[in-house]
């Protein structure tokens, strides 16, 4: 046995001892659990240490908004969570004399985002013990100290009600190796990140929940309100520098009230760029790597309007929160259509709806598909 694949049974040898501990737990006792984890990731001191040290550690986003994320994505877990009955019988009909009884998976290994290194584990943690699991985290190597200190907090509210630890692990030194051999040794996986971790998870042999990319995509109707609207993308767009993969990448308008957005994203802090200004931005957002092949350079990833349009060259006012780029055929090949990870929006316009849904449609078929869409209008219907 090589040393990471003994270092990796290690970890897997606790958390199944842990589980074990956990495996015959009521629907109270697992509970309670989750309620001890999940205030460690959402209290003030906590979740400020764990917002720094993923800015300071990653370079990536921003404190304030790392720390609302983990009041929202822990909050919105746990609720979520806690809805559910995961112990004893938990589904019956009835007519066809059909019971369903819930039973742990055992030990899920969870790869998480260099993107969101602390707030992810979090509300990953609370639905894998909701199911009386144990989690081992796979972190990316560039967050490996975020993952160290979240986990920390974690297994803290295990000890607070008397469970095992163990339930909560994580790599201490991550390398792709460490992560394919985790894949390999749990009994489920959950990866989160880009194209080539989710492909990796469905490859392993392993069963595997990925999530990759996100390239989210709203459309804004001729009877949108205008202000509204650019005031909820603006927003998303630079939320935590676009972290998240449901920041929108790519916005639809209507030919009638197209200017009056572009306006109204201004207003909010936007910087529309120039054809030659867009040229330049593109050229420093998509690099090769060492093989020759284009991807997002992982320096503009997370980083601030005001970084990305410096490294163009693009000259832009101090208070630029976002840049916005103007496309017009989703069709033709262009990396524009995809997901920036970063707060860059491209703007798209359409006359008739069957347009905005055909460019929508290109759009995600490009990237994100199954992932999220959207629309602003005033018809309910």
């Amino acid at each position: 046995m090589s040393d990471i694949a003994a270092e990796i049974a290690q970890l897997v040898e606790k958390a199944r001892i842990a589980q074990a501990q956990v495996a015959n737990y009521t629907q109270e006792e697992i509970d309670d659990v989750c309620r001890s984890v999940a205030w460690q990731t959402y209290c003030d001191a906590n979740i400020k240490v764990c917002a720094e040290t993923a800015v300071e550690e990653t370079g990536m986003g921003n404190v304030g908004d790392k720390i609302t994320k983990h009041k929202v994505k822990v909050l919105g877990s746990l609720l979520e969570s806690l809805k559910g009955k995961t112990v004893g019988l938990i589904e019956e009909d009835a007519a066809l004399k059909i019971r369903k009884y819930a039973k742990p998976i055992g030990v899920v290994g969870a790869l998480t985002p260099v993107t969101n290194p602390t707030a992810t584990p979090a509300s990953n943690a609370i639905a894998i013990l909701k199911g009386r699991n144990a989690v081992i985290f796979g972190p990316h190597p560039k967050a490996k100290r975020s993952a160290r200190v979240v986990c920390e907090f974690m297994r803290a509210g295990l000890r607070a009600v008397g469970a095992p630890e163990d339930l909560v692990q994580w790599v201490a030194d991550p390398t792709l190796d460490h992560s394919q051999e985790l894949m390999r040794q749990v009994d489920l996986v959950m990866a989160t990140g880009g194209p080539g971790v989710v492909k990796a998870a469905y490859s392993s042999g392993t069963p595997a929940y990925g999530v990759g990319a996100g390239n989210a995509v709203a459309i804004v109707a001729e009877d949108a309100d205008v202000a509204d609207a650019a005031r909820k993308i603006h927003l998303s767009k630079v939320f935590d520098h676009a972290t998240s993969c449901s920041s929108e990448n790519s916005i639809i308008v209507q030919e009638g009230v197209y200017d009056a957005v572009l306006e109204a994203l201004k207003g909010e802090g936007a910087y529309l760029c120039s054809t030659a200004e867009r040229d330049a931005l593109e050229k420093v957002m998509w690099v090769p790597n060492k093989k020759g092949m284009v991807g997002i350079n992982v320096k503009i990833v997370a980083a601030s309007a005001l970084r990305i349009a410096e490294m163009a060259g693009v000259a832009v006012p101090e208070e630029t929160k976002s840049l916005v780029v103007e496309c017009e055929d989703a069709n033709a090949e262009s990396r524009w259509r995809g997901e920036k990870l970063s707060p860059v929006l491209t703007v798209w316009k359409y006359g008739a709806f069957s347009e905005a849904l055909a460019i929508l449609k290109a759009l995600t078929d490009y990237a994100g598909t199954g992932h999220s869409s959207g629309i602003h209008t005033s018809n309910a219907t």
